[in-house]
Order: structure tokens, then sequence, then C-alpha cells
């Protein structure tokens, strides 16, 4: 980008002025006092040298020299720092939770992945209580129900899922060992050296969460995504679930809803799941505003999912607050568990808890497999409306045969008597 010269008021007018002195190369003329003006400024280039009326050479615009260039910005500098500052802290998070980690975690974590589950109740009832599980976690379950949320949606041992947007893994620390030992668990992962911030510290923090806990993440499958907004999750038709925690919100904020729907939909089974938890708006907010505070209407939701081929086939209020207002400054992130405000008002908050959520199932549905409709008279598959001629002793082409003849039994220890006709 090339800096744009400024020129003093001041010496704007001198130019103005003294330009309307014009010297021929082969006269003489006299400036207003009286000296000559020379005909050439002295750097060979053919101008007049300006004077002005004390005989003083006139400031002149340095417009002869090549614009200095600025060095090029970086667009993402300040967004690169507050990335920094997060992963920095996040990695804080996971060296402690390391040192947790002690060699009977490890041995209890092997345990849970290895387990064949009856059923996702049955299995939650044992890795919800699990000393794998931090406290911070642990504290969130009578906001999230768990057990109850992933039963309504129908998630099974056996089920191959794919996890939108992970974070630090909350619902990851119980999905692991759920689908490990007979069903699957898909993540997606970017690259770290990336020049988009946002990218490259998804990519470092999803890393370092599947590295803290080997024991337990080691079965995840990875779905490398070249941009955040790509949504790949593996070959078409291999999922039974694709599951959005809390997460819809930057779907919308990000213009790749509609996207993501187009991908969930190709990847799902015909009869797979869309699960969604997401922050509920009022009934009449608008989407793109709310979604900037966290919040989406259920209405407008459920529209635009339908609208890309699924299916509502139920909803829950498992997972609904009516003490949350949901007019906060900061949005749903001024709630537990994030606190946006800090320690301001943080009693109000807690006792609000986290935010009211509506819980949607839908469904891709099944592909209906091509009948033929039996053609009789007037029922008719031509698209003429023509009913086709019967072939005489055939249906549908087909041979009419008559029963077969049942053979005749005779009962143990009976004769048969043998008719005779009348006589006569």
């Amino acid at each position: 980008m090339r800096r744009s010269l400024f020129i003093p008021v001041a010496a704007a007018a001198l130019l103005s002025l003294a330009c309307t002195v014009r010297t021929s190369t082969s006269s003489s003329s006299s400036a207003n006092d009286g000296k000559p003006v020379a005909s050439d400024d002295g750097r060979g280039t053919g101008k007049p040298t300006q004077k002005a009326d004390d005989g003083k050479p006139i400031p002149k615009a340095d417009d002869d020299k090549p614009a200095q260039r600025e060095k090029p910005k970086d667009a993402n500098a300040a967004q690169r720092e507050r990335m920094a500052k997060a992963l920095a802290e996040l990695e804080a998070e996971y060296k402690k939770e390391a040192e947790r980690w002690t060699p009977e975690l490890k041995a209890q974590a092997s345990k849970l992945v290895a387990t064949k589950w009856r059923s996702t109740a049955a299995a939650m009832a044992v890795i919800l209580k699990s000393p794998i599980r931090t406290d911070e976690n642990k504290s969130r379950d009578r906001f999230r129900h768990p057990r109850e949320t992933l039963v309504f949606f129908g998630i099974k041992p056996t089920h191959t899922v794919f996890e939108v947007g992970p974070g630090k893994g909350w619902w990851t620390e119980l999905l692991a060992p759920l689908l490990a030992a007979s069903g699957k668990l898909r993540i997606a992962t970017y690259d770290a050296s990336s020049d988009d911030p946002m990218m490259a510290y998804f990519a470092k923090g999803i890393q370092m969460m599947l590295d803290s806990r080997p024991e337990l993440y080691g079965k995840i499958e990875t779905v490398r995504n070249p941009a955040m907004d790509a949504f790949e999750m593996g070959e078409p038709e291999s999922l039974d679930a694709v599951m959005v925690m809390r997460m819809t919100h930057n779907l919308v904020r990000f213009k790749g809803f509609e996207k993501f729907l187009t991908e969930a939909h190709d990847t799902l089974k015909p009869g797979g799941i869309l699960a969604i938890e997401q922050h509920r708006a009022a009934a009449d907010a608008d989407p793109m505003a709310s979604a900037e505070k966290g919040y989406v209407p259920e209405k407008w939701l459920i529209e635009q999912v339908e609208a890309a081929g699924f299916k509502l086939e139920k909803k829950s209020e498992i997972n609904a607050n009516k003490k949350d207002t949901k007019d906060y400054e900061k949005g749903v992130w001024t709630l537990p568990p994030t606190y946006a405000e800090g320690d301001k008002d943080k009693a109000k908050y807690d006792a609000i808890g986290e935010s009211d959520r509506m819980t949607l199932k839908f469904i891709k549905p099944k592909k209906r497999p091509a009948t033929r409709i039996p053609t009789k008279p007037g029922l008719t598959t031509d698209p003429k409306g023509e009913t086709p001629p019967r072939e005489p002793g055939k249906i549908d082409g087909k041979e009419i045969k008559p029963p077969a003849e049942k053979p005749r039994t005779r009962e143990p220890g009976k004769v048969e008597k043998e008719t005779k006709p009348p006589a006569g």
C-alpha cells in the first residue's frame, strides 16, 4: 500500500501562486523582486526554480521520490495473541490433569474401554461414577443429564458416532469408553501449523486432549479437515449418529450451518441420528443476532434442519431451564461454567445454573425400496393411464395353476368302504 503524500495548506497555496509565473528558456524574465528566474531547477529536469516574493525557493513537494511502502500489517495479530494465551492456559490444565492421571486411573480407563456394554444406560451407570472423571466434569452432570440425554437420542454402544466440536472433552470422556469396544467414536482434526489462528488453536487443543489420556482416547478415529468449515466426517453413509452438543450457534454465526447439514446428511446412514442440544433463544429472537449471544430459536432451527432433508422424530425438555433469562450482555457465556463476568454477580448466576437448552432428535429418513403395484382392472401403473390387457389363464403375466388335489388318507385301523353304484 502506498502512503499518501501530505502537503501543508500554506505550501499548497504558494505553489498555486508560483505556478502562474511562466518562463521561457530563451528569455530572461524577472520575478517580482527584479531578479531573473533560473530556467532550470539545477537537477537537469528542465523545470523552473520557483521562488517566493522574498526570493527564497519555495519548498517543493517531494513528488519525484517514490512513496515508502508500509510493512504489511498482520490482520490476525490480535486473534493470534488471544489464541496463544488461551492455548497456554489449556496446556497448563492438561499438565495438571496429567499429574492426576495415576497408574491406577490408567488401569481403570483401560478396563472401561475394553468393556462390551449391554446398553447405554448400563454403561453410564458405571462411567459417570468412575474416578477417571474430574470433579469439575462431574459437577456439570446435574445440568447436562448425560445418561438421560444419550438414552433419549438412542445412542448405542455399537454405534459409529461423530462428535462435533469436542472442546475440552466433556462428552468425549463419556463417549470414548461407551463406544470403544463395540462401536466407534470420530472427531475432526486440523492443521496445527495453519496460518489461521483459530484452526491452529483447535488443532493443538484437540491433539493435547487426545495425548492427555491415551488409555481412554486411544481408539478414537480422527478425520483430518482442510478447513474449519469443511465439516468432513468420513465416508458417505458410514455414521449411525452425529452429535452437536451446544455448538449450533457457532455453525450459525460463522455461516456454516447449511453446509454442515449437507455433510451430516451425506455421511449418516439411512435412519441415522442427528442429535442436537442447543442453548434456546426466545421464540421471536432474530437467529443471527441471538447466535452471536450463543442462543438459537428452536422453531427456526427445526425448520433449517428439516429443510436439509432430516425429520424431527422427537424433542425433550431434559435440559430445559426456566431460570435462564437469556438477556445477558455477554451472552450465554455469562452463566456457568464460563462466568464471562468473572466474580461479578457470580452467586446470582450460580443460582440460575446452566442455560435453557432444547434437546432435539432428528432422523435421516430411510430409503424406501421400489415396490411394484399389481395390475388389476381399474388400477394402473402405466404412465398413459391404460390398463394392460390380461392374457387368458394369466394374472400379471403369470400362469394360473389349479390347486393341487389333496390325496385321500385312511385312518389307521379303518378300511375304507368301496362305493358301489346303485342297483338297477
